[in-house]
């Protein structure tokens, strides 16, 4: 029998996989964290399948998204980016990334770490939603809302709240699986 799935996913392996073993699974490690604004950042008017399809190439162009050496990358390497057809090449993407990656570790000075800060939004427990369909999930919510706010005045660029909402839900700071749904 064919597991039940949310729709968004399709019948695509990779998005299965994506789909059934991380999304929604509560993320609490500043790494991996760090990778999926990254890669949120990146998806941004663009399908998340075409991300996930290219994210092998974005983890060896941004070594291994460690937020440490982003943050001190030079012109030099912005170009080297730029050139790089294995990722999706939009210099103020590349370039809000090395910011990103500045402000990350400025969050982490203020909080002893982004987890503790980003999960602060949320009480620090995943909110359970109970969607019956894909048209109950929302794009936003006002917990987006204050989130992508205070990213912003903390100086992050591309993380506005529609991108903040999809990093929450993949980072299980957000359950909207369907209730059908296996894997919730």
């Amino acid at each position: 029998m064919e597991k039940i799935r949310c729709g968004w996913c399709g019948k695509d392996e990779l998005y299965m996989d994506y789909h059934d073993n991380e999304w929604g699974k509560p993320v609490y490690d500043d790494e991996t964290l760090f990778e999926f604004l990254v890669l949120e950042s990146f998806q941004a008017g663009l399908s998340w399948i075409t991300i996930l399809r290219k994210r092998e190439n974005f983890r060896k162009a941004f070594d291994n998204f460690n937020y440490k050496i982003i943050a001190e990358y030079n012109d030099a390497k912005v170009e080297e980016l730029m050139a790089d057809t294995g990722i999706v090449r939009n210099r103020l993407k590349v370039l809000a990334t090395i910011n990103n990656a500045k402000r990350f570790i400025e969050v982490q000075k203020e909080f002893a770490s982004f987890s503790k800060y980003i999960w602060g939004f949320v009480d620090n427990q995943p909110i359970i939603n109970q969607p019956s369909t894909l048209k109950d999930v929302p794009a936003t919510t006002e917990t987006s809302d204050a989130l992508a706010k205070d990213l912003k005045k903390r100086g992050f660029k591309f993380l506005g709240s529609t991108v903040i909402y999809a990093h929450m839900q993949a980072t299980g700071m957000v359950n909207d699986h369907i209730l059908d749904c296996h894997a919730r």
